[in-house]
């Protein structure tokens, strides 16, 4: 071989050497992701039993929804600033890692609040059905713990995006890491709001504002703040930012440090607005089959549970019938996560294979499918002739049952795939993480708040279940996976080979 040809295969070799060398383990981004199971703990209470408490304080079903909209709204403003903050933080512990640490413990005081909301209410005079004052304390925890959650989801993909650097595949896993810690704390979220005798384990959580499912609650969300503090711990623990200066930063991880600039413009949303134009087009797309799926689970995320407790069991809040079919909707949602948390493990070869937009496409086919099956198993169910106090047949509770399984392989690639994706577009144009996830969040929360203003007023004009809202986030779903499948580019990301 000639002479002059062997530097030119020692560089090659060296700069695979490097690449391998400074890209960040799986050990330490397996461990920041932890975190996403203490927040989904709570997130999964949250989804499962806050629509049916609200209505057993007081609060009619049509307006059920509208407790809902200071999430989204929270989350329109809140995230976005915090991820463009955070981007330049110039705190001595990081730029992402202060704003985790407060966002998880906003959470904990707020969980409080909502689990002795009744208690609360209590104590400063509520005697009557509706429960004003315990409504007033609910929603003011509520409020909290949407703009804690907001506070602490940003930075937490921020962080992974900011360890991965321009490694796509290592994005794709981290977000993958991510959807499956999601998994692990909506199973356990799920498996401890589905459970109906907290209250004699801990019989102190029983007081006379405080009956058993209000007990159950405030048990769950008292196991949540334990959860969540060990996920946080378990996340800050594994890495080291560096302090930024004020133009620069890095994150210490023992590799290599990343360098990001800043400009210097004060008007955090003015400046996350005016990068609006140098988005291409795919990032459009992007975002627009976000807004779209938004659209179609927001519903179900809102009446999941109370659909089952009403058009399955047939009950009203505060009924038997109603709570156990809370509860059973609760298991449903526990066997989602367990599949959530099956695919998540599948996430990155599936993607390799189909290509993120295309299994991103098909997975919002598969979530329409399940929409329209719930559709069909209400219209089933309502021309049984059963009585108000006996409980469905089985086959249409395994049918339920069924349904919510399924929706957690959508629900997988909802969690992982668009925050995949808008990162290593957002990369490219050269804009810090924090604001990418800010962006993203735009396109989350605005058809959120679409659906938490028209679901209720929109299900009561056709009859006061939950049908109408399911009929439109089906036709939403389909829609958002013919756009993901026809509009977002089909491009497959091979494993590269590192020679020895």
């Amino acid at each position: 071989m000639p002479e002059g040809e062997r530097p030119r295969q020692s560089r090659a070799s060296t700069g695979r050497e490097t690449a391998r060398e400074t890209r960040v383990s799986l050990k330490l981004l397996f461990r920041v992701a932890s975190i996403a199971g203490g927040i989904q703990f709570g997130w999964a209470l949250q989804l499962s039993l806050l629509t049916p408490y609200v209505q057993e304080l007081g609060i009619p079903h049509a307006w059920a929804s509208i407790i809902w909209l200071c999430g989204p709204l929270s989350g329109l403003f809140v995230q976005p600033l915090v991820g463009l903050v955070s981007d330049r933080c110039t705190s001595r512990f990081g730029r992402r890692r202060p704003f985790i640490l407060g966002g998880a413990i906003s959470i904990m005081i707020s969980v409080l609040i909502i689990g002795f909301s009744a208690d609360i209410g209590w104590l400063f005079g509520d005697r009557g059905k509706v429960k004003v004052r315990a409504i007033a304390a609910f929603v003011v925890g509520f409020w909290i713990l949407d703009v804690a959650n907001n506070v602490t989801q940003g930075p937490c993909r921020a962080l992974l995006a900011d360890l991965t650097k321009k490694d796509h595949r290592r994005t794709r896993v981290a977000n993958a890491y991510f959807s499956l810690f999601m998994a692990a704390g909506n199973i356990l979220g799920y498996a401890t709001g589905s459970f109906s005798g907290w209250y004699k384990i801990f019989p102190f959580t029983l007081s006379d504002a405080c009956a058993i499912n209000c007990a159950n609650l405030k048990t769950a969300f008292l196991l949540d703040i334990i959860f969540i503090a060990i996920a946080t711990f378990i996340s800050l623990s594994a890495v080291k930012e560096q302090p930024l200066d004020t133009h620069c930063g890095s994150v210490q991880t023992g590799e290599d440090s990343e360098q990001i600039t800043h400009g210097q413009e004060e008007a955090f949303l003015w400046e996350l607005f005016g990068t609006f134009k140098y988005f291409p087009a795919t990032v459009w797309v992007i975002l627009l089959v976000t807004t779209l799926t938004w659209i179609a689970w927001f519903p179900f995320t809102l009446f999941d549970t109370d659909w089952v407790g009403r058009e399955i069991y047939g009950g009203e809040p505060n009924g038997t019938n109603y709570s156990n079919g809370v509860r059973m909707g609760t298991l449903g949602l526990m066997l989602n996560s367990v599949v959530l948390g099956i695919t998540s493990v599948f996430m990155e070869k599936l993607c390799g294979k189909w290509g993120a937009g295309f299994a991103w496409g098909v997975s919002n086919i598969v979530l329409s499918l399940c929409f329209i099956a719930m559709l069909v198993i209400t219209a089933i169910r309502n021309h049984m002739d059963i009585g108000s106090n006996d409980p469905p047949p089985n086959g249409i509770v395994i049918a339920v049952m069924i349904v919510f399984t399924i929706l957690g392989v959508p629900l997988s690639i909802t969690y992982s795939v668009p925050y995949a994706l808008i990162s290593s577009h957002i990369e490219n144009l050269g804009l810090g993480q924090g604001l990418s996830m800010g962006v993203l969040n735009l396109a989350i929360v605005v058809p959120q708040i679409l659906v938490s203003v028209g679901s209720g007023p929109w299900d009561e004009l056709f009859g006061g279940g939950n049908s109408p809202a399911f009929f439109v986030a089906a036709l939403s779903a389909f829609a958002a996976g013919l756009v993901a499948i026809l509009a977002i580019p089909r491009t497959r990301v091979h494993k590269q080979r590192i020679l020895p």
